[in-house]
């Protein structure tokens, strides 16, 4: 596609369409002025759906394999086909809204959740309950990164920080609330329970992006040219340096988060002796840390270089990364050194993958769809590479573990030196 003028910065996309082919933000001549308390509510609950629908099964995992008379391996797979439909959801789904807007592809996402929440509250089989898992995926993803897309319409600078923060950070209660809903709900009913829960959700969520949500991306400013489009924008923007460096560093952030959760049950449950419910209150206590540093990074929004909360939050997880190490190789991590590690680790990564995440954005603001597919596909698909080998030293060795931490550190650090040369 070719375009033969390029708008002035108060004349680009800038906020919700009031119908006359203006938005309301390039009337006030400012992009980053506000965000309404609506819209952030609305994303803020539209970005839960997706963690919700594995946390809150996977405490029930053994009821499944002997509800469905399946294997755990086999049980498995439903979340590793769940993180590929979020993958390609997400790579669809923001350059797909590019072309579209952003709401109805929103609520054709939303309802295709519906569907796939109700596929897997009647599944007879794993095998069904993997189709229908992946579908889940695709449609979670495909909503997360519109919502992510509606956010990068209305604000720029340290407002788009500021609001990407406090959507994470109050959808980071989602990690907490999971395993404790998903094991609350096994105590009254069945493991079934929680897929019904999101289809509710999903449905209410329906209604409220009809009422709420207004459409971010005036006809103007919209993409065409089909695939072609969605090829060309994807190259454009993999070709803007510094969207690609803070891309890497908030990928990586999220290897880091998945490296701990492959690992950490390991050692705290079979090296250290954790009972279920101790480690179910330390992943709490570390997912809250991981939340309150993401409001912090809110707060410090526009009063502290954005790059400098990353740098932060990098150094703080080298720190981790080494106790780890220490711990693991001389010492067969004891508490001593896991419990701080690990809550250290966590709590950076609030410091580091929405403000990295915020940049990149921030880097293609005439392709915020096609920035948040890439974002959202490259962060699951790293997730899914890393908690393999991350957890393959099992129940004998977190060595693994610490060294993929450290080696993702000096990676995401050299890629942020990148983004700040000039």
């Amino acid at each position: 596609m070719t375009t033969t003028t390029t708008p002035p910065p108060e004349a680009r996309r800038t906020g919700p369409d009031r119908g006359d082919g203006r938005s309301e933000a390039a009337t006030r001549g400012d992009r980053a002025a506000h965000v309404p308390l609506g819209v952030l509510v609305s994303v803020t609950a539209l970005t839960m759906i997706a963690p919700l629908a594995t946390d809150m099964y996977v405490p029930a995992f053994p009821l499944v394999v002997q509800d469905l008379g399946t294997t755990a391996t086999s049980l498995q797979l439903t979340l590793t086909t769940y993180f590929v439909g979020m993958a390609l959801g997400q790579l669809l789904g923001g350059p797909l809204s590019d072309q579209l807007g952003r709401r109805r592809p929103l609520l054709s996402a939303l309802a295709l959740m519906v569907v796939a929440s109700l596929g897997c509250a009647v599944s007879p089989t794993v095998a069904a309950l993997t189709a229908a898992r992946f579908v889940q995926g695709l449609a979670g993803g495909w909503a997360m990164v519109i919502a992510r897309s509606v956010v990068v319409d209305l604000a720029s600078g340290p407002t788009l920080v500021r609001s990407l923060n406090l959507v994470q950070g109050v959808a980071g209660v989602a990690p907490v609330l999971g395993p404790l809903l998903g094991a609350a709900l096994l105590e009254h009913s069945g493991w079934r329970t929680s897929f019904w829960l999101l289809v509710a959700w999903s449905a209410v969520m329906i209604v409220v992006v009809r009422l709420v949500l207004p459409e971010t991306l005036p006809t103007r400013h919209r993409s065409s040219g089909g695939l072609r489009h969605l090829r060309d924008a994807g190259a454009r923007v993999l070709r803007t340096r510094r969207f690609t460096a803070h891309l890497v560093v908030m990928s990586l952030s999220m290897g880091v988060v998945f490296a701990y959760v492959a690992a950490s049950a390991f050692v705290l449950q079979s090296m250290n002796g954790l009972t279920p419910t101790q480690y179910s209150l330390v992943f709490a206590a570390n997912a809250v840390g991981l939340m309150a540093a993401t409001l912090v990074s809110a707060r410090l929004a526009g009063r502290v270089p954005t790059t400098l909360v990353v740098a932060v939050g990098l150094a703080a997880t080298g720190a981790a990364g080494v106790l780890l190490l220490v711990g693991a190789a001389w010492f067969d991590m004891p508490l001593w050194a896991a419990l701080p590690g690990f809550f250290v680790l966590m709590t950076a990564q609030g410091l580091i993958g929405p403000n990295a995440g915020a940049l990149a954005s921030g880097a293609v603001p005439d392709d915020p769809g096609t920035g948040s597919a890439l974002l959202g596909f490259v962060q699951w698909s790293t997730a899914g590479l890393v908690a393999p080998v991350a957890g393959a030293g099992g129940a004998a060795t977190a060595v693994p573990m610490a060294l993929m931490v450290l080696a993702m550190v000096l990676v995401s650090a050299a890629a942020l030196r990148s983004a700040t040369r000039p």
